[in-house]
């Protein structure tokens, strides 16, 4: 195991599904296993990078040295972000080449040349640093409908490449049998290999998948470019370029707006791995989030030197999630794995051999994991029709752009890509509508209900629930709330009171609640008289039964809510019975 003494975590409740938590240490078997699977994962996507270096025609030095400047820059991401502290998140979250800028990547290297992602570089790293210590004063702006949304969207935007690559669909939409049947197995050994394998097999579920699928690739006749694997030098240097800090406006506006929403996605990725982390887990991690976001800032640099931007990978976050481990010593191996490979250019070509229709498997994969858990975030908060119109709008705008991409024709080129990409639209959209929506959402309600014509109870679960929804409350607490105050207003009326109004306040840690009534404050004191026994109550008179009824009922809005008090009416307002929930 790696001998380091990593920053503590934070105290949490560590969920049972876990094999190896965030401080835990590894054999060095497990380790290896682990953080080859992460690695390989990343390193496949540097495919990203060699579709920009291929459509704007730079030349194998410039696309090595990109390569290569890349891999650095994420392993600076990956070991910061399972650093901790406060240039990372505490977490094991691995980088990836950032596909949303690809089209622009691809326009200033044929404007400018390798020595323009200086720019991109600056600009990006710039945006990032600007909105990381701004996410704490931002939670309204990223409730779970919105981080859910965000994280729907992205396993969405993976299932068209994916289906693509693991078919081998060709321009006429014809499937490749070869491909399928490498899909088929790949994706067949890493379920099998997952729900029956046991732990043991769990942990290596994706790297077996890869073997098996290559090695069905390689049965029915696909071998990769082995010449370029024999050209490739063992072990080199990467080539500096020398930065130039030039750029189109438009270009650099866009990458400064995709640096804003792929820090979304950093949100919704440490959310999903503090929420695998964490039995309890209630809420956004201001403190680890904004660490996530400044990781990017120390390996974006790598930019000025001619590496691609990089952004959270989603499919390394499922991986964490497939493999139930979540040790950040497994970021730190993946971390010294790439820069081992940044430095062995017959490795990275190599490893960039692995088959296309693998990888879609993989992508598949994930895809199906993130849309999954994308919705039980969502689903994880009480909604209202205001949330429901935020998510549902947003996510059918995301799809319509990926299955209608001749919209954003009419498009300026510079921001086709931008306007044109579903994720994008989807997080913009999502995050408009629900700062539009709140418009005029207050946070302390207060309802009369002495005249309401509706039962009582009804009227008290009604307003619960639905201010619970408006606010976006966790359900288990509106549960909860609903019932304690339901059995308050029960223990109102038992005790001779009239119950006149409700009050409701929250500000996403607390939720409280005040039922309004006539007459003198409840005796709700903890441990108020005489506890009767079952046997007793049948030999007591009326007055001392309805008293210990009126205990039960203390006793039990006790257990239901976190905190129970109550007031006497003063300065003309009436007895209340206060209810707390910690949310």
């Amino acid at each position: 195991m790696l001998p380091l003494r990593f920053p503590p975590s934070v105290v949490r409740r560590r969920s049972p599904a876990l094999v190896y938590g965030a401080d835990d240490r590894l054999p060095w078997s497990a380790l290896l296993v682990l953080a080859a699977q992460h690695g390989a994962t990343v390193i496949a996507f540097l495919s990203y990078v060699l579709v920009a270096t291929r459509a704007a025609g730079l030349d194998a030095a410039g696309t090595q040295s990109m390569l290569a400047m890349t891999l650095i820059g994420m392993a600076v991401c990956t070991a910061l972000q399972s650093w901790g502290g406060r240039w990372g998140s505490g977490f094991l979250i691995a980088h990836m080449p950032n596909p949303f800028v690809i089209s622009f990547v691809t326009t200033t290297l044929v404007a400018v040349g390798p020595g323009g992602m200086a720019m991109i570089a600056l600009v990006y790293c710039g945006v990032t640093f600007c909105v990381a210590p701004l996410i704490t004063r931002m939670r309204s702006l990223f409730p779970p409908a919105v981080v859910g949304t965000v994280i729907v969207m992205g396993g969405l935007t993976l299932v068209e490449s994916a289906v693509r690559h693991s078919l081998g669909l060709n321009a006429q939409w014809q499937v490749d049998a070869v491909s399928s049947i490498t899909a088929g197995c790949t994706l067949f050994t890493i379920v099998v290999a997952s729900v029956w394998g046991g732990k043991r097999l769990g942990l290596m579920a994706l790297l077996l998948g890869i073997a098996v699928g290559v090695l069905v690739s390689a049965v029915l006749g696909g071998h990769g470019d082995l010449g370029a694997i024999k050209s490739a030098a063992l072990v080199d240097f990467p080539a500096l370029v020398m930065p130039s800090f030039k750029g189109d406006i438009g270009v650099l506006v866009a990458v400064g707006l995709i640096a804003v929403l792929t820090q979304l996605d950093t949100l919704g990725g440490v959310s999903m791995m503090d929420k695998l982390e964490d039995a309890d887990w209630r809420r956004l991690n201001p403190q680890a989030v904004s660490g996530g976001m400044r990781a990017y800032v120390l390996g974006g640099l790598m930019g000025l030197f001619g590496a691609f931007p990089s952004c959270v990978s989603s499919t390394n976050i499922a991986l964490a999630h497939a493999t139930h481990a979540t040790a950040r010593r497994i970021g730190f191996a993946v971390a010294i794995l790439l820069l081992i490979v940044a430095f062995m250019p017959k490795l990275t070509v190599s490893l960039m051999q692995i088959p296309e229709a693998v990888l879609g498997a993989v992508e598949l994969y994930a895809a199906a994991f993130l849309i999954v858990a994308g919705f039980e975030l969502v689903a994880s908060r009480a909604m209202d029709s205001r949330s429901t119109f935020a998510v549902g709008l947003a996510i059918s705008s995301g799809i319509a752009i990926m299955v209608m991409p001749q919209l954003m024709q009419s498009m300026p080129s510079y921001w086709r890509s931008l306007v044109g990409n579903a994720f994008v639209v989807c997080s913009l959209l999502v995050i408009l509508l629900n700062m539009l929506f709140r418009l005029g959402t207050s946070r302390k309600v207060e309802v009369d209900l002495g005249n309401e014509d509706r039962p009582v109870h009804e009227a008290v679960v009604n307003f619960v629930e639905t201010q619970g929804a408006a606010w976006g409350a966790r359900r288990e607490v509106v549960q909860r709330a609903a019932m304690a105050a339901l059995e308050g207003a029960e223990g109102i009326h038992a005790a001779g009171r009239k119950l006149t109004g409700m009050r409701g306040s929250f500000d996403e840690f607390n939720l409280d609640l005040e039922l309004l009534h006539t007459g003198a404050a409840l005796p709700v004191k903890a441990g108020a008289g005489k506890v009767l026994q079952a046997h007793d109550l049948l030999d007591t008179d009326d007055e001392a039964f309805e008293a210990a009824l009126s205990q039960v009922s203390s006793q039990l809005l006790r257990h239901i809510a976190d905190r129970v008090s109550t007031y006497d009416a003063q300065a003309g307002q009436p007895s209340a019975l206060q209810l707390h929930f910690e949310h």
